[in-house]
């Protein structure tokens, strides 16, 4: 007989995950439409023109949402990256 403990089981693999890296979806919505939370609350809803790796944001066909009221509409937007709260897809990722 051996004093040597039993091995323990193996670990269990790690899930795979379903949702991809946030790079990956940042990439998906760029052309599509997105809202865009700032810090304050301030929601705008727009298509996604392009983002740079501070998170600075250039959108179109941009609305300004307020307390679930628009409140302006502008062609183009820019947002400083240290303003968003999160980026969201407005509609459904393929």
């Amino acid at each position: 007989m051996s004093d040597a403990a039993p091995s323990p089981p193996p670990a269990p693999a790690a899930p795979e995950p379903t949702k991809g890296t946030p790079s990956a979806f940042l990439k998906a919505v760029v052309g599509k439409q997105v809202v865009v939370r700032l810090n304050s609350g301030i929601d705008y809803r727009g298509v996604l023109s392009c983002l740079d790796g501070y998170m600075n944001i250039a959108m179109e066909q941009t609305e300004e949402w307020v307390e679930g009221q628009r409140k302006a509409v502008y062609g183009e937007a820019f947002i400083r990256g240290n303003n968003v709260l999160y980026i969201s897809a407005a509609e459904p990722l393929a």
